[in-house]
């Protein structure tokens, strides 16, 4: 089986790849895809370039065995839809099962994806929860319709996400890091320490990066 990881990476931290690493293990996954986002359709425009995010992204992950960066989305016009990236890893790799990581938040906005009801054929979904998440809150973000459709997709059970089919979603508790990137961007400007949150060369790439843009 292999990971989907998607997302803006404004810039990476730690709070991305932490748990995704940690889903890897307990899933047993072949490999783990970051997929950088050009045109993230339910998110303000990013703070940093395209080619800087990639750049960064790369810097971070660089060292980790069975993990890459795929630029699909970077290369694609238009919004970045999950449907159809995953339908053309699909195309690609039709012998593969594939886990989409997500995190709570993306999962509480789930109903709001385009085609999101057509991820489930290309995939199975993990989401990341914290320890002690109940499924329940999930109802105050969506009809009584969707909540249904979803409940009866969930696990949390690992063994559960069979590499024959597609469909399933995995609660699963992963450690939690109490970071964003709009806290790294924040803090970064305001030249406080962030060398809890970033390998040190990304650190000082962005640092450039945003000595650069202020000139």
């Amino acid at each position: 089986m292999i990971g989907v990881f998607g997302g803006t990476f404004d810039p990476v931290h730690y709070g991305h790849i932490k748990p995704a690493l940690s889903v890897k293990q307990a899933l047993n996954l072949a490999q783990i895809r970051f997929i950088p986002n050009k045109i993230p359709p339910h998110r303000e425009i990013p703070w940093l370039s395209s080619e800087q995010r990639l750049s960064l992204l790369k810097s971070a992950l660089q060292n980790i065995p069975d993990v890459c960066v795929d630029e699909r989305e970077l290369r694609r016009d238009g919004p970045s839809y999950m449907v159809e990236t995953l339908q053309s890893l699909k195309q690609e790799m039709p012998a593969e099962t594939l886990c989409l990581i997500i995190g709570m938040d993306a999962f509480f906005g789930l109903t709001r994806w385009y085609k999101w009801r057509s991820l489930f054929d290309f995939c199975h979904l993990v989401v990341t929860t914290r320890p002690g998440f109940d499924q329940a809150s999930l109802a105050e973000h969506m009809s009584d319709e969707d909540y249904v459709y979803l409940t009866q997709k969930m696990t949390q059970d690992v063994n559960a996400l069979s590499p024959l089919e597609t469909g399933k979603i995995l609660l699963q508790s992963v450690p939690q890091l109490d970071v964003s990137s709009t806290q790294i961007r924040t803090k970064l400007l305001n030249a406080e320490d962030i060398s809890q949150w970033l390998p040190d060369d990304v650190i000082q790439q962005l640092k450039r990066f945003t000595l650069d843009d202020n000139r």
